[in-house]
């Protein structure tokens, strides 16, 4: 049978179309095959908050800050905490902090994506320095307008006529043939079909294991004992290992499958669109964050910002390994916030007069949305009543009220003291986020929780829910999938969050946030070259 193009793409999230387009730039036909259908095209990016992470930027220099490959390297060495068999994964984050601001965000620009003040500062670092300046650079219309200026650019280029894109298509299993991959196979799910087709070159874009559970949980960090009884799936449904599979039994290496990027705040979705759905609410930095008891969470209390993956294995460590926040309306109204493009229009179409509406007043339609219709926040007028709806939930143990009221009233005591007699650690990082501007206008001047004129008072209920997979296919510097032995399978690529975003783990243990979407449109532009270059 002919070949059906130059190259197979495998998934069209944010690393196959990168993948795709860098294809055509250099002459190649491309056939894409996508599982969904068209309006999921984009993958998890289309419902992100389209946040990158660069460095030495013009957008960082324009605000003061001062930044440079070597910093970010050593950034990003001191989360990763990189182990000796983790040479390719070191090489690929040399790689990205080298080459992300010409390779991604200049590439970005000319897809009219614009990144527009402020950068914000994630990932600061807990115990271990992160980011040690602000990188995080977030589009404008965030992860629905990337996904837009994207496709735009693939649709309008000049040899999209090389282009064949199929929805609906699953594949199964990779095909071979003297020794080199040369296609794939699989069903068309909107008729039920099977289909095979043929290429010389197959590029694995499909996303990693963190959309099915059951994979999550067998693959589960050990160091933080059995996963927890309830997990959300905050991934792509279709992100389930079909792929790494397909690879393994063709001989391909997969590492550090172990390793994951999920948050600790997880609620679920009140309109779901596959079974354990779940949204990712941004901590407010000022709430009370405590156990399934009520008991505060300590002796360092959680705080995000600073090392999303710490909260994760410090619930982890809890017996019921699920809490709460705690807080007031004003409170919520401020710094409560939902990751990604579904509860953030204000977001998604900037308009200058709602911006700031949202930043003077806060973001009162959100919190009430979420007060209507998401069955993990309870409100009330008392404490008391806030614990009996809490508990009137199908929790796995009771909060208890005595409890809960005494972490209250100790931090609203604590609170109470004039700022220079804050003497608690929650306190103190909160005051270190105000002196950056972009936190000052997100985190609240403490103020009690029972304060009588902020009520209601709010209880979010908070599960693990999974993100991303940090290790999946092990790739070379040219995004060749590696054999166990360590070398090339001819034909056969891995790009994007299937290859762990370069090298099968270029974030060791920890990312700094917004080197997800980058290392997607990095390793897809360098595996179009190599194939282009044969």
């Amino acid at each position: 049978m002919a070949d059906e193009a130059d190259a197979i793409v495998v998934g069209g999230g944010l690393a196959g179309l990168a993948t795709a387009i860098e294809l055509l730039d250099n002459g190649q036909s491309v056939l894409l095959l996508e599982r969904n259908e068209p309006a999921a095209l984009g993958g998890l990016a289309l419902w992100s908050f389209g946040g990158f992470f660069f460095v030495d930027t013009p957008v960082q220099r324009a605000m003061g800050i001062r930044d440079s490959v070597c910093l970010a390297l050593r950034d990003w060495h001191a989360v990763a905490e990189f182990g000796p068999e983790d040479e390719l994964p070191r090489q690929w984050a040399e790689q990205y902090v080298q080459r992300c601001r010409d390779d991604v965000f200049a590439w970005l620009g000319r897809c009219r994506v614009r990144f527009p003040s402020p950068v914000f500062w994630l990932e600061r670092g807990l115990f271990t320095p992160g980011n040690s300046v602000p990188r995080f650079h977030m589009v404008r219309g965030i992860g629905s307008r990337l996904i837009e200026a994207v496709l735009g650019r693939l649709n309008d280029h000049p040899l999209r006529g090389k282009l064949r894109l199929l929805y609906r298509h699953r594949v199964d299993r990779l095909l071979t043939a003297g020794g080199r991959v040369c296609g794939c196979a699989g069903t068309d799910e909107s008729t039920g079909r099977l289909f095979t087709f043929h290429a010389p070159n197959t590029i694995v874009a499909s996303g990693g294991i963190t959309g099915d559970l059951e994979r999550v949980r067998r693959h589960w960090y050990r160091p933080w004992g059995a996963p927890p009884q309830t997990l959300l799936n905050g991934s792509h449904e279709a992100a389930d290992g079909r792929l790494h599979d397909a690879v393994e039994t063709l001989g391909g290496r997969l590492t550090h499958l172990d390793k994951m990027w999920n948050y600790a705040t997880g609620v679920h979705h009140p309109q779901p669109r596959h079974p354990h759905h779940g949204l990712s609410i941004v901590p407010p930095k000022t709430a009370l964050w405590v156990n399934a008891e009520g008991r505060r969470i300590g002796p360092l209390p959680l705080l995000g910002g600073f090392d999303t993956r710490s909260l994760v294995e410090r619930i982890c460590q809890e017996e019921h390994k699920y809490s709460w926040q705690v807080l007031n309306y004003k409170i919520a109204v401020r710094e409560l916030a939902l990751s990604g493009t579904e509860f953030n229009e204000t977001l998604v179409r900037p308009n200058w007069l709602r911006l700031l509406r949202m930043v003077l007043f806060g973001n009162r339609g959100l919190v009430d949305l979420l007060a209507r219709r998401c069955r993990d926040v309870v409100t009330a007028d008392s404490l008391e009543e806030l614990v009996a709806r809490m508990n009137a939930l199908d929790n796995e143990v009771p909060v208890r009220l005595d409890l809960l009221r005494k972490e209250v009233e100790a931090f609203d005591a604590m609170i109470s003291r004039k700022a220079s007699l804050h003497n608690d650690d929650q306190l103190r990082r909160i005051a270190h986020l105000r002196q950056y501007p972009a936190d000052r206008f997100r985190t609240c001047r403490p103020r009690p929780i029972l304060d009588r004129s902020a009520l209601p008072l709010i209880a979010i209920r908070e599960f693990i829910l999974t993100r991303k997979s940090l290790g999946g296919i092990q790739t070379d510097l040219h995004c060749r999938v590696l054999d166990q032995g360590g070398a090339a399978i001819p034909g056969l690529y891995a790009v994007g969050e299937a290859a762990g975003f370069g090298g099968g783990g270029i974030h060791g243990l920890r990312s700094l946030e917004g080197t997800f979407l980058g290392c997607c449109i990095l390793t897809g532009r360098i595996a179009a070259r190599s194939v282009a270059r044969g």
